[in-house]
């Protein structure tokens, strides 16, 4: 489920999840509409997941 691998990210980082929501989805909801039952689209999907694992590998490579 893509919302439990944001809070999962969020409490690793320490990103808030409007800031995560911007960077993402360009959406500073879009964390708290996920909490709320909103579905994402399949390319909205992947491109969160894109963002993390980039994000990731970035904070590895630092």
């Amino acid at each position: 489920m893509l919302l439990r691998r944001i809070e999962k990210f969020l409490r690793e980082t320490g990103m808030p999840w409007t800031k995560f929501g911007r960077l993402a989805a360009h959406d500073p909801r879009f964390v708290q509409d996920l909490r709320n039952g909103r579905a994402p689209r399949a390319k909205t999907t992947s491109r969160v997941e894109h963002f993390m694992n980039t994000y990731r590998e970035e904070a590895r490579a630092n």
